[in-house]
């Protein structure tokens, strides 16, 4: 089977905040990798925005560098210099006026026009109110919004309300890199397009829904804004939410942007507000070559949280009674994303109490190595009675395409292709976002009210021990991190 590529229509791409770490590590080595495949036209423009005093010439050299460092390797030099010659550079001032004409006589008539706001988000109303003040944006212009989209409920819909003034809601593009991961699309293909699946995914069938994000690292460099987030704004409110959505959302009428958002919403409004008996809070503890929480962050009297595990229910017919468990952490053992559907056991076993207990679980897992698997019940091979074993019946997309797929394109390049084709399937709608922080906010607010600090746990473990008693005294237990 061979991958198809679609190129998109010719485009003017400007990102503000061109000369940062997104830029650098994420946007501009995804561009590269698109113009390699052949899905970006040869007249297509990237423009970078920033307050740096660079020519278009010493920008260029500038993203060299990266697309060495964080792009594809082995690229022939034409190539490098062919994508290169599609960029050019602006100094500008969010707040002010310079540079603003400047941007307005590089935009080209019949061109989709984008602008991606890698910003912090206080810039985001000014950027908005000088794109139109300039005539830069359009009626069908799109604006790309990265995290973090609020810091609660309350500033969430300040900024909605902001963006608003200048752009209507279908022109507004809030990422998030987890959407655009091929396996949570693909997440989307095994539910809704078996009829292996569809019949089971309910409250009879499922025992429990597993979501874990594991990283390693700590918090290193980050230590003055992770301070003030905290996990429960920093990855539940967003990433977790969002696989949470697509697990456990209705078939959409079809596959069309506000459909699936409808229903995506659906779920979030129908969860229910979490127990402090449910909900575990950590920090990581020093290892003998990193410091610990508080150390990284140089607040000695912190009580953010680098760990959030969590038990909530949604008040649904699909899913009434049963459990979904969420899970997050820095330094834990491994680095590792999976959404594990945990079905029940059968209803009797003919094998006996010696057969022990075994459930079918399918375990989508979307990093390290992105791929599907289904943990079903088999004979253990050889002489000796009838022995149970659960084995992985592996449906990795990877084998089953063949080598002719390539490599999976990273979410990055995805997402800012369904920018251009005015796709929002993949993105958050401004209501999503509010309704996320609803839910969000009275956990955050109790932390606070309570002075709650969070337990310590060791650096390379799996967490606290009270997040494994949250699963334990429901006779549950987590997936190893592995």
């Amino acid at each position: 089977m061979v991958s198809r590529v679609i190129p998109v229509e010719p485009f003017d791409l400007v990102i503000f905040g061109g000369t940062g770490d997104l830029a650098r590590r994420k946007i501009l080595p995804g561009l590269f990798r698109r113009f390699i495949a052949g899905q970006m036209p040869q007249d297509a423009q990237i423009i970078g925005a920033a307050r740096a005093e660079y020519d278009a010439d010493g920008y260029r050299q500038f993203i060299k560098q990266s697309l060495f460092e964080f792009g594809p390797k082995d690229v022939p030099n034409d190539v490098t210099e062919a994508f290169l010659s599609g960029l050019d550079y602006v100094a500008i001032d969010a707040k002010g006026t310079n540079g603003w004409p400047e941007l307005a006589a590089k935009m080209r008539d019949g061109h989709v026009r984008a602008f991606y706001f890698s910003v912090a988000p206080a810039l985001f109303g000014d950027l908005a109110e000088r794109l139109h003040s300039h005539d830069i944006a359009l009626p069908d212009s799109r604006i790309v919004v990265e995290k973090p989209f609020g810091h609660d409920l309350k500033s969430a819909r300040s900024l909605n309300a902001t963006l608003a003034q200048h752009f209507s809601e279908d022109q507004i593009y809030r990422i998030d890199h987890y959407l655009g991961k091929e396996t949570v699309q693909n997440l989307m293909a095994v539910r809704f397009g078996n009829m292996l699946f569809e019949p089971l995914w309910n409250a009879q069938y499922i025992d429990h829904v597993q979501i874990t994000v594991a990283e390693t690292v700590g918090v290193d460099g980050r230590g003055g804004y992770y301070d003030t987030s905290g996990a429960m704004r920093d990855m539940v409110q967003n990433h977790l939410m969002q696989l949470l959505c697509l697990i456990a959302m209705e078939p959409p009428a079809k596959f069309d942007p506000d459909a699936v958002r409808d229903e995506k919403l659906k779920v979030i409004r129908a969860l229910d507000p979490v127990s402090p008996h449910h909900l575990v809070r950590g920090q990581y503890g020093a290892s003998s070559d990193h410091p610990d929480y508080r150390a990284h962050v140089e607040n000695p009297r912190s009580r953010t949280e680098s760990y959030v595990a969590l038990k909530t229910h949604i008040s649904n017919w699909r899913w009434a009674g049963t459990p979904f468990y969420l899970r997050t952490g820095k330094r834990l053992r491994a680095r590792s994303s999976e959404i594990a559907v945990v079905f029940k056991e059968t209803p009797h076993s003919i094998f006996g109490p010696e057969a022990g207990s075994h459930r079918n679980a399918l375990i989508i897992r979307l990093q390290p190595d992105e791929g599907i698997t289904m943990d079903v019940t088999i004979k253990e091979p050889g002489p000796g009675g009838m022995r149970l074993i659960d084995v992985p019946l592996d449906m990795t997309f990877a084998e089953a395409l063949g080598p002719e797929v390539g490599e999976v394109p990273d979410a990055y390049e995805r997402l800012i292709m369904d920018v251009i084709r005015g796709n929002q399937t993949l993105f958050m709608r401004g209501d999503e976002v509010e309704a996320a922080w609803a839910w969000t906010d009275p956990i955050i607010n109790h932390w606070g009210e309570t002075k709650d600090v969070p337990k310590p746990y060791d650096a390379g473990g799996s967490g606290p021990e009270d997040a494994l008693m949250l699963m334990h005294r429901d006779d549950r237990k987590w997936r190893e991190i592995r």
